[in-house]
């Protein structure tokens, strides 16, 4: 198998980042629970979870304009990575939807056709060859 060391770290990364995930999901599930319960102390059931909504709403779209003005603000221009992983991760840090499919489709490949999978990558990795002079 190529990289070991690289997949391992790869693999702890993205175990890590499932569970942040789910424990932040759980979170802000909790923390709806407790809004609207506390509202429907005040209001009728109905309006509590109109109100839980909007708020839920209205916190997405300030964290969604916050994210979208600070990527416009940063402006990085750097060097082509080199190396299968430096490049993986600027593709994922610049276009994460297409990253993410990058990623199924090379799962697929490697799932039906493993030895395909490992030219593609040692294609990557490959350093270019130098004629010798004498």
């Amino acid at each position: 198998m190529f990289g070991g060391g690289l997949a391992r770290g790869l693999v702890k990364k993205a175990v890590a980042a499932s569970v942040v995930a789910g424990a932040a999901l759980v979170a802000v599930m909790a923390l709806g629970a407790t809004i609207f319960f506390a509202l429907l102390l005040v209001l009728v059931p109905l309006a509590a979870a109109a109100t839980t909504f909007l708020l839920f709403a209205i916190v997405a779209i300030v964290v969604a304009l916050v994210l979208v003005n600070r990527s416009e603000t940063e402006e990085d221009f750097e060097d082509e990575p080199s190396g299968l992983g430096a490049r993986a991760y600027s593709l994922f840090r610049q276009r994460p939807i297409l990253g993410t499919v990058a990623a199924l489709a090379g799962g697929w490949i490697f799932l039906r056709n493993p030895a395909l999978a490992t030219m593609v990558a040692a294609a990557f990795t490959e350093k270019p060859h130098r004629s010798r002079r004498r």
